[in-house]
């Protein structure tokens, strides 16, 4: 990762990064926070299950759902613009959830958050490649995927701590309010700092492939609605979506080819796939691996608390450890992604897969009174890897994509694990139930098989991590051969001349 002659760094960068990375923090924080104030919402709306259920799904779908569209027009319209004007969506809609008099109103507002934070997300990883070069664009998405990695671990945490702080029964209400003042500030910070992009010249339609969007939406949308849903019987009822799923998607792949040919700006540059070097292993890397890891924190949930009988809270801090392992590992790799590339994610991933596989040994041996602090150096472990790989893996997946493309690429790669974070969690949740039914409420051996299935996602993630690993060292092969020939024949040249 060389930084070209000609770029010349914005002083402000850091200062923009870490107002982009708050934002960023606030919409992946709610796709895991509200699970710990749900029992609140129903009784305080006297929601049915169904409804509350959608407060929780109906964000994760329409996060999904959004994310290739939000990085197209991050392209088109501009970073800056359209992380203001996502941003500011995501405070309206977090103060209409929190003032939400009703089951149908909070659905509908989760749902517009889940769309804000999808045109929201796209944007952070675009501006770390237009902002940073080099070596900084390492540490810069070190410190992404340490924001990436503590959102996702300690939701149970901040919610369980909010509801202990505001209490029943409108202290669920502050987990969608403690938004907006934070969102206020960023938005005015945002607004000082971050780069203004150069205005579009064409029309907004000619820039946006609206057929494309509508091909892919569908195709996600076939794609993850079963598996949201699988808790209420998704799976067995709405299985046909996944063929619709398949459709849709081959039909988007001749779309943007044709687009492409037709010499017309496509929704999703199907090349980033094909011909850009280590993007599509990468991307498979990212699904996988939020395939195995997404899934456990409900899993580890439903243990604690209907297990043992935890609070929310107690139940949060159980797991705290992956997170802090997570975030320091994740900054620090940041910074040795340039010298140790793809050897970091490898290394993450085994440490990863022998953390879960030992919290699946150790929770069948110790008394169930012990398990949570059985299992806390395990999970550290698990989270240092963790932190190993989701940031490494969005520098090299995102390494050789052309700026013009950072914001669809990135929405392209969150797609992806957002797709991999529902499969996970309908598999591992899935296998968790049938081992309690089967075992007649055996809760430590449901926790222990479902640590072996994603430990096992883990490992088919390492085996695409080790292939790209050795595909990386016959490019550097080549290239230094190509480097030899191009050197041999300016000399051969130069001898002619003489």
């Amino acid at each position: 990762m060389t930084v070209p002659p000609d770029f010349v760094p914005d002083p402000r960068r850091w200062k923009a990064l870490a107002v982009t990375l708050t934002a960023g923090f606030m919409s992946l924080l709610d796709v895991s926070i509200v699970n710990t104030a749900l029992p609140s919402m129903q009784r305080d709306l006297n929601a049915t299950n169904g409804g509350i259920q959608w407060v929780v799904s109906g964000y994760a779908l329409a996060f999904g759902l959004v994310l290739v569209s939000g990085g197209r027009l991050g392209d088109a319209l501009g970073r800056r613009r359209m992380f203001l004007i996502a941003l500011a969506a995501f405070v309206l809609t977090s103060a209409l959830a929190g003032a939400a008099p009703n089951e149908t109103m909070l659905v509908i507002a989760r749902l517009a958050q889940g769309v804000a934070a999808g045109m929201l997300t796209p944007q952070n990883t675009g501006l770390i490649q237009d902002l940073f070069r080099g070596p900084e664009r390492g540490k810069a998405f070190g410190m992404f995927g340490a924001v990436v990695g503590i959102s996702t671990a300690v939701g149970p945490v901040l919610g369980g701590v909010i509801l202990a702080v505001f209490g029943d029964p409108n202290g669920w209400r502050w987990v969608f309010y403690v938004n907006v003042p934070i969102g206020v500030v960023a938005f005015g910070l945002a607004l000082k700092l971050l780069p203004k992009a150069p205005r579009l010249r064409r029309k907004l339609r000619n820039e946006i492939d609206f057929a494309g969007v509508v091909l892919l939406a569908l195709a996600v949308l076939g794609v993850l609605l079963p598996l949201i849903q699988s808790e209420q019987g998704g799976l067995a009822k709405l299985w046909w979506l996944f063929v619709l799923a398949v459709v849709f998607g081959v039909a988007f792949v001749y779309w943007e080819r044709r687009m492409v040919r037709l010499g017309r700006p496509p929704l999703l540059d199907i090349r980033l796939f094909t011909e850009t070097p280590g993007y599509a292993p990468g991307a498979t890397v990212g699904a996988i691996y939020f395939c195995g890891f997404a899934g456990i924190w409900l899993v580890f949930a439903i243990f604690f608390q209907q297990g043992l009988g935890y609070t929310p809270l107690q139940s949060g801090l159980s797991v705290t450890a992956f997170a802090i392992g997570s975030s320091v590992s994740a900054a620090v790799a940041g910074r040795l992604v340039g010298r140790w590339g793809r050897r970091l994610t490898v290394t993450g991933l085994i440490l990863v897969a022998v953390g879960l596989l030992t919290v699946a040994f150790l929770v069948g041996k110790v008394p169930a009174d012990s398990a949570g602090l059985a299992i806390a150096l395990p999970l550290l472990v698990a989270g240092i890897g963790g932190g190993m790989v989701i940031s490494p893996n969005t520098t090299l997946t995102l390494e050789c994509v052309p700026n013009r493309l950072a914001g669809v690429a990135g929405g392209a790669l969150q797609t992806g694990q957002r797709i991999g974070t529902a499969i996970g969690t309908a598999v591992l949740a899935s296998v968790f139930h049938a081992v309690v039914t089967s075992s007649g409420g055996q809760y430590q051996k449901a926790l222990s098989v479902a640590m072996i299935c994603s430990a096992g996602l883990t490992l088919i993630a390492l085996a695409v991590a080790l292939a790209e690993l050795l595909r990386r060292k016959r490019r550097a092969e080549l290239s230094e051969t190509e480097r030899g020939d191009r050197a041999a024949e300016i000399s051969s040249a130069d001898v002619h001349r003489s």
